[in-house]
């Protein structure tokens, strides 16, 4: 056994001996690219992000009627899910909070605002930020109202 672990491998013994420094610094520099890549994956992917305290004021919907809004939130390409329907609220302030696990740094959070029909919904606008480190109170202006709501993105390094 002692024999096996000291011999050169079976590839090595078969290279001339510039043959077999180009090998093994292939073989280092492969195993440097796996490690760093390892590495970036697991800092790239590990944020958390809540979203809170949604709430919007002067939203418009149909003509003949005050709006039904609820709101679908995504972070990057990751749904997040809707908020509830609010029946005849142009200034509603939605119960709950999303969250998001695993996220990339620099990600875009985008809010959809609808309303509520018989028929087809009609989106009232969409916000979107991109993710910044920490706690944030965003306001964003639609053409059918204005949005607020607070995010939190934390990672560690």
């Amino acid at each position: 056994m002692d024999m096996f672990i000291s011999s050169p491998p079976l590839l090595f013994s078969l290279l001339s001996p510039r043959q077999c420094t180009m090998a093994s610094l292939s073989l280092s520099l492969g195993l440097l690219v796996l490690c760093t890549l390892a590495l970036v994956h697991c800092d790239l992917y590990d944020g958390h992000v809540r979203v809170w305290g949604l709430s919007a004021s002067n939203l418009k919907g149909d003509l003949l009627s005050q709006p039904d809004p609820y709101v679908k939130v995504w972070c990057g390409p990751t749904f997040g899910g809707m908020s509830s329907i609010l029946k005849n609220q142009a200034n509603p302030t939605w119960p709950g909070e999303f969250n998001f696990v695993d996220i990339i740094h620099k990600s875009v959070l985008k809010l959809e605002v609808w309303d509520d029909d018989a028929g087809p919904d009609h989106r009232l606008g969409t916000c979107t930020t991109t993710i910044r480190r920490g706690t944030h109170t965003e306001t964003c202006h639609l053409k059918k109202g204005t949005v607020y709501y607070t995010y939190s993105y934390d990672y560690s390094h």
